[in-house]
């Protein structure tokens, strides 16, 4: 079940957010086409949804939601599941209470596990956004997903997955740190019991 809501959350919500993701995206990717010397596409947010409706319209908002949505569902399935998972573990095999320190140690847990799992899909959507697109909105240079981690893998080996990880992990860790505390301060405060 936890699995299943996880992904479920994960991809539903990011299925909404991906033109949001996108422009985020196409925005990073500025610095690099000033520091080649390219003029820039784009002057603002605003501007980046404009002229990205303009080229691919609605459709082309969407550039690239098939593996957001992938790797949303990955990195929710795996901190949602590990939390919950090495929570009940610690409280029912070691000597700790259910406290601020049991609910960090699996919000660590959950941190790495969904940066583990996140990785890999974030590199594939990061280079299906960036590719350049012909005038139907299709990529260039990968046809799907699979082809692009298929691409990589070839071409750059496993390892290359997991370009960014340190940056993803220490991104991951604190934040699920934050929700994961609030969450069970507010859980104590509603008067939910835990497990």
């Amino acid at each position: 079940k936890a699995v299943v809501g996880g992904m479920s959350a994960g991809a539903i919500g990011q299925f909404f957010a991906s033109p949001t993701d996108l422009v985020k995206v196409q925005m990073q990717m500025e610095g690099r086409r000033k520091l080649e010397g390219k003029p820039l596409r784009f002057r603002g947010v605003h501007h980046a949804f404009m002229k990205i409706l303009s080229e691919g319209g609605i459709r082309g908002l969407w550039a690239g939601w098939v593996p957001n949505v992938q790797r949303a569902a990955l990195v929710n399935m795996g901190d949602l599941t590990t939390y919950d998972s090495v929570k009940h573990f610690l409280l029912l095999n070691t000597p700790l209470v259910d406290n601020s320190v049991t609910h960090s140690v699996a919000s660590c847990c959950s941190g790495l596990v969904a940066a583990v799992l996140g990785t890999p899909a974030d590199v594939v959507k990061t280079r299906i956004m960036n590719q350049p697109r012909d005038k139907q909105g299709r990529g260039l240079l990968y046809k799907s997903s699979m082809d692009c981690l298929i691409q990589t893998v070839q071409g750059e080996g496993f390892m290359s997955l997991y370009k960014g990880f340190i940056p993803t992990w220490m991104r991951m860790a604190p934040w699920s740190l934050v929700f994961w505390l609030t969450y069970e301060q507010i859980r104590r405060i509603c008067g939910v019991s835990s497990f």
